[in-house]
């Protein structure tokens, strides 16, 4: 929040603490894409049949669900930074914990709390870098968490990969996973460095905290003092929005929130980013061969998640969203086919590729933006919530149900895939809105969404 009345400039400690944030990002897609290394080993060491292993994957997102769920009332009872540390914690513990399981329900349990982490994560990073942000540059900082997700899954990749190369016999698997324990820690010593939101002190009456905090970050307003009043004003305003998100008012955006959510994990994007190793295996590669494999399709997820935030604004969510479908089609069915046809191989890696790459430039950069921009203002937080919770259920059926369908045929899984993004392609051209430059405040469920 800088103090100049022009372009605003960033200062050092808010780009500090919103890379120190952003870590949370990266544990988040680290944690989620690191146990596609491992599951090979779970099925040995727990014995584990196909349903079993799915629900072994699906119980950290299970976990998701109830952190992204719950990680308002810590962020508002005890502050931003502190339910931040508490995030890392969970990180850390759940790390550490993967890696040494007693037994079958310990581990499952461990990994239920890195998805609690990660559940929380989805909230309160972007939450906190907006809230100690310039107003002019915080879509800037808060795309620094979105792009560190994505760094978080090719970190996760490249991980199991060096590992899988370098470490040998059947401790691999505690090594994948006990990695992450270093930038968790990392994240819980660096997040003591960081201030507290100061909208957080104003709301708990802490005025002369938050005054010292935006000495450091800068005020929006002018002047500390009358950012101070400003804030005071929105959270007054926010106090006294009391509309349910349920009504026929509403009605319009609500349908539309849950239908990308839904279709964003229908692609079965989850099945790639948690099984990549497994399906090039069901393809005829070896160990090694699947899991640097699964690293050309993080570093393909990197480059066109960039490419799709950086024309989201020029092109527009629906152009991206149109052609995302039709990548998503082309390759999903050229992966059904490479199954099917028993040729695998680099047609399966080829159709593989592209699919990663129409995820990453339609619904990876689109879902979260729409989301969020389709909402009046009256009900935003409510309805971006909804659309988070159906995100993560339907990541977890996905995730779940996964390995017995492609144990029985992978090409009946990547085909039902193709066929509900034909769906969605349809939703795009004959129902979805497009939200490109439309002011916040204009939001309207009756005609605008």
């Amino acid at each position: 929040m800088s103090l100049q009345q022009g372009e605003p400039v960033i200062r050092p400690v808010v780009w500090l603490s919103a890379i120190v944030a952003a870590l949370g990002g990266f544990l988040f897609g680290f944690d989620t894409a690191v146990i596609s290394g491992t599951t090979d080993d779970l099925r040995r060491v727990f014995q584990l049949t196909d349903g079993s292993l799915g629900f072994t994957v699906a119980g950290a997102l299970i976990g998701t669900i109830i952190g992204s769920l719950s990680a308002g009332w810590p962020a508002d009872l005890f502050g931003r930074r502190l339910t931040l540390m508490l995030t890392a914690a969970a990180y850390l513990i759940s790390a550490l914990g993967s890696a040494f399981p007693w037994d079958w329900y310990s581990f499952v349990g461990f990994r239920f709390l890195g998805g609690l982490g990660v559940g929380c994560a989805s909230v309160v990073c972007p939450l906190y870098i907006a809230e100690i942000s310039p107003a002019k540059k915080r879509g800037m900082l808060v795309a620094i968490n979105q792009f560190n997700i994505v760094l978080g899954i090719l970190a996760a990749y490249l991980s199991n990969w060096a590992i899988g190369q370098w470490v040998a016999g059947e401790s691999a698997w505690r090594w994948m996973f006990g990695v992450e324990a270093a930038p968790a820690a990392c994240f819980l010593l660096l997040l003591a460095t960081t201030p507290e939101s100061p909208r957080w002190l104003v709301g708990r009456a802490r005025d002369d905290e938050a005054r010292e905090v935006l000495s450091q970050i800068g005020a929006d307003a002018g002047s500390v003092e009358s950012e101070i009043e400003a804030i005071r004003e929105s959270l007054a305003a926010e106090k006294g929005a009391g509309e349910p998100l349920f009504s026929r008012r509403n009605r319009r955006p609500i349908l539309l929130a849950v239908a990308i959510a839904a279709f964003n994990q229908l692609s079965g994007i989850n099945a790639i980013i948690y099984y990549t190793p497994d399906v090039f295996r069901m393809a005829g590669f070896d160990r090694a061969g699947s899991l640097a494999q699964a690293v050309v399709i993080g570093l393909t997820n990197l480059v066109f998640t960039m490419a799709g935030l950086a024309l989201i604004d020029r092109a527009g969510r629906r152009q991206l969203m149109i052609g995302g479908s039709v990548g998503y089609i082309l390759s999903l069915a050229t992966v059904a086919y490479s199954f099917y046809s028993g040729q695998g191989g680099w047609l399966l890696l080829g159709g593989l590729i592209v699919f990663i790459a129409s995820h990453a430039f339609g619904q990876g950069a689109v879902i979260w933006v729409f989301i969020s921009e389709v909402f009046p203002n009256r009900v935003r937080a409510k309805g971006t919530a909804l659309g988070c919770t159906v995100h993560w259920v339907m990541a977890a059926a996905i995730s779940w149900t996964f390995p017995s369908i492609a144990a029985q045929s992978g090409g009946h899984a990547f085909a039902f895939y193709a066929v509900c993004m034909v769906f969605q392609l349809l939703w795009v051209l004959m129902l979805m809105p497009e939200t490109k430059g439309i002011p916040l405040e204009e939001m309207d469920s009756g005609d605008r969404a």
